[in-house]
């Protein structure tokens, strides 16, 4: 081998081979590598590739040359006294390819001892994983039987192919480096020592090999038959068969109707195509597509289930999600898709990229419900990444939705019957500049009824490709480990695990705990592009009409806020200033533009409106409490820190339950006082005396205040109307059905009252999650007959709290409309 003949010839003979392979080689590093190795003085590197293979080490030595590491085929330095810098953990059998696990690597043997006698004080061993395409083997498919390690011809001929296949997208993977002294730490003795190391790097490349390719995929028809004899799916059948009088057999074949309703045929070649359409479809669909935090999905991948759970605003979300993962060397998902989806031509398109089709209810059939449960089951267990969205569908308001927890129950139950690999949530924004269906949202924020899914929607589509779309931004939140959120809401799982039906009585409450977090994570990672931002401030003016200036300093203005009080750290920003944002949307056609002698106005037509309350609704959660804040000052010249630290704890809990903040309870206090001080950095409020007050009303600062306290007041008064309804009527005299439609009555009566062109304002789903979270603080508890009782802390967020935050007309207004309901 090259690697271990220092003679100049050996030298220019790998050098010739280098250079012939990247004739047709194309390679990259997954990651940032230099992040991971960074070469010590005195430590000698070894670079530890699986098996014995020369095309790898090519690769390994032209990224390290590339990088700037230590090159694998020269000596290590140091007290080392090797003539080369790799190994391999496992040698192959000549000419057969295949593995020959009792083969110890002499290097490694001759750097352990040296750490053990302490020649060299340590030695760094860096795994180095090399894929060729991203294509995970098929479980009995020919190709794999000609080409497997048990083949005599499969070492060879296999490397060969791989190189004339998949030459062109040649991935490596640094993994983070090992000490050997540290690993020789406890003396376990040499052989032990030895064991140990080989464990840890066999583990090492099973999992980073299951994070990039993926487990072994079976036929399709070989995972259906495994699925028909789940232990639910036979139950399933034998209760069937008694309950419906049909024989056995019969009620098999029903069963498979359903697994193959619902399964997903996964195929590489698909996945191939799909990513040169795509890549086609976003470089002309969008100006770019930005990734944030993707770190923290490749960190945790190896040996981990990773279930996706992005928000849902788009039809491309799942394309896009995929898409990204596939292109930075991570195994692209089986997705949740509704039954709606599988249509012709595009259905097969999108079960063999990965989809698996779900139908929108299980209610009254057990048996569907069974192969579902036991398919997903299956995913889990292989080690299959899933992504589902616990919203259910997409967001027509722009908000994230109340969650629909289904899946999330699926999921749990599965883990409880069997946790062999950790579970992982990872959280995902996805923010658009321009979303694909804006003309179909702009109908139904109107009032329309949901249009249905049709392959005609694809012409659609492409008639849309004139228009300007901007940029998307791929946010990844922070990941939340099930065992670590169960472990913490519910210490004693791990005892009340049970057969495949097992439902312990506290799964729905866990669940929703665990909706609500995996809800504020994903807006925990939001991005605030410029249309978010211009969408923000032209609907908080009254006549959706702004001077030019006054819209950049004020974009300016919010940006420096969230950017000096972050949300989060996952939260992203727009760059450039505000007028360079007002350019960009303007250029987009969302905004308009009128001059007279005095200067420029941008302003929004009827449609534009409407529109962008969706981008609006986007980021309202990063500006809420700040908001919420301000909104205090508008009736109230001063006030001390602890009476807005009171009033802001009062409404907290609603804002909460509207815009899925994840500040707890016990972190609020400081979260508000941080808001404060930021809002007195940007001049919005100042402080003398002990005493925060607002700025004069006639300064431009004032103006300022008042259009951030405006992004919220809209749902301070939905609020208000809730409990003025509620307290205009004799306590426990209106279910939650019938407070819901008053409300919408009066909110659409309001709106014609005061020229509120927002049709989100009447929105019922947003009634009644605020009536669920008065349910939820137990303000409100029904009665055996449903019939809602209040508590007297109700008239003091109804009045005490609404007359420092709402103007007098606003409130005068909703009580006359609430007691001529009444």
């Amino acid at each position: 081998m090259p690697s271990s003949n220092s003679s100049l010839f050996s030298r220019l003979h790998f050098g010739l081979m280098r250079r012939a392979l990247y004739l047709w080689a194309r390679s990259d590093c997954i990651g940032d590598p230099l992040a991971k190795v960074a070469p010590q003085p005195d430590t000698p590197i070894l670079y530890v590739l699986p098996g014995r293979s020369l095309s790898d080490l090519l690769v390994l030595d032209r990224e390290c040359a590339r990088l700037g590491l230590p090159r694998p085929t020269l000596p290590p330095g140091g007290t080392l006294e090797e003539d080369a810098s790799h190994f391999h953990l496992t040698s192959e059998l000549p000419w057969s390819g295949r593995p020959d696990p009792r083969k110890r690597s002499p290097r490694l043997l001759r750097a352990l001892t040296a750490v053990e006698l302490r020649v060299t004080p340590d030695v760094q061993l860096v795994p180095v994983s090399v894929f060729w395409g991203q294509s995970p083997d098929v479980e009995s498919s020919p190709l794999k039987l000609l080409f497997a390690y048990n083949w005599g011809v499969g070492g060879k001929l296999r490397k060969f192919l791989a190189i004339l296949l998949h030459g062109r997208k040649i991935r490596v993977s640094f993994g983070e480096p090992l000490s050997l002294r540290q690993l020789t730490a406890e003396n376990l003795g040499h052989d032990r020592n030895l064991r140990k190391v080989n464990r840890l790097l066999r583990v090492h490349f099973r999992e980073q090999r299951g994070a990039v390719v993926g487990p072994e995929l079976a036929h399709r028809a070989t995972l259906l038959k495994g699925l028909m004899h789940g232990p639910l799916v036979r139950a399933a059948i034998e209760r069937e068969a008694a309950e419906e009088n049909i024989s056995l057999e019969r009620a098999r074949e029903r069963a498979a109707r359903y697994a193959n309703e619902i399964a997903s045929d996964f195929t590489y070649t698909i996945i191939r195509f799909l990513e040169v359409v795509l890549s086609w479809f976003w470089n002309k669909l969008y100006d770019g597509v930005k990734v944030n935090n993707l770190e923290n999905v490749q960190n945790i991948a190896p040996g981990k289930e990773i279930i996706y759970v992005p928000c849902h605003r788009s039809h491309i979300d799942y394309l896009l999600l995929s898409y990204l993962l596939f292109r930075n060397s991570l195994t692209p998902p089986h997705i949740a898709a509704g039954i709606n989806l599988n249509m012709p031509v595009i259905g097969n398109i999108l079960r063999r990229g990965g989809a698996f089709f779900m139908r929108r209810s299980f209610r009254g059939n057990q048996l569907y419900t069974a192969v579902f449960n036991e398919y997903l089951h299956l995913l889990f267990s292989r080690g299959f990444p899933v992504e589902y969205f616990i919203e259910g569908g997409r967001s027509r308001t722009g908000r994230l939705l109340d969650p629909r927890t289904g899946m999330l129950a699926i999921t749990l139950r599965s883990y409880l019957r069997s946790s062999r690999r950790p579970i992982v949530f990872m959280p995902v924004y996805i923010g658009y500049e321009r979303v694909l269906e804006g003309r179909t949202y702009l109908g139904e924020l109107r009032g329309q009824a949901k249009k249905k899914e049709s392959i005609f929607d694809l012409f659609r589509v492409l008639s849309a490709l004139k228009l300007k779309f901007g940029e998307v931004t791929v946010n990844f939140g922070e990941p939340v480990a099930l065992t670590e959120f169960l472990d913490r809401h519910q210490p004693a799982w791990r005892l009340q695990r049970g057969e495949p039906e097992f439902r312990p009585e506290w799964l729905p409450e866990v669940t929703n705990r665990l909706a609500r977090t995996l809800g504020g994570s994903i807006n925990a990672a939001a991005d605030a592009n410029p249309v978010n931002l211009v969408a923000l401030v032209m609907l908080s003016t009254r006549r959706l009409a702004l001077d030019e200036a006054t819209l950049a300093r004020t974009i300016d203005t919010f940006t420096r806020l969230l950017r000096d009080t972050p949300y989060s750290p996952n939260v992203t920003l727009a760059p450039g200033s505000g007028m360079e944002q007002i350019r960009h949307v303007e250029s987009m056609g969302m905004i308009g533009r009128q001059s007279d002698a005095l200067g420029e106005i941008l302003y929004l037509d009827e449609p534009q409106a409407v529109l962008l309350t969706w981008y609006r609704n986007n980021i309202l959660h990063l500006v809420a409490l700040p908001a919420l804040i301000a909104s205090l000052f508008l009736n109230n010249a001063r006030m001390n820190r602890e009476q807005i630290e009171r009033l802001v704890s009062a409404l907290y809990p609603y804002l909460q339950g509207e815009l899925f903040m994840h500040w707890q309870d016990e972190d609020l206090p400081a979260v508000i006082q941080r808001y404060v001080d930021g809002l007195i950095g940007c001049g919005l409020l100042l402080e003398e005396g002990g005493q925060i007050h607002r700025p004069d009303t006639a300064s431009s600062e004032f103006v300022l205040l008042t259009l951030l306290a405006r992004s919220i007041i809209q749902m301070l008064e939905r609020f208000y109307m809730v409990a003025a309804l509620l307290l205009n009527n004799p306590n426990g005299s209106l279910t939650a059905e019938q407070l819901e439609s008053l409300c919408t009555v009066m909110a659409q009566r309001l709106s014609i009252l005061h020229g509120l062109n927002a049709p989100e304002f009447f929105d019922k789903t947003l009634f009644r999650q605020f009536i669920q979270r008065l349910l939820d603080e137990q303000v409100l508890s029904p009665d055996e007959e449903g019939r809602l009782h209040y508590l007297p802390e109700l008239e003091d967020i109804a009045e005490n709290t609404a007359r420092r935050v709402l103007s007098a007309e606003i409130r005068l207004s909703i009580r006359q409309v609430a007691r001529s309901a009444g």
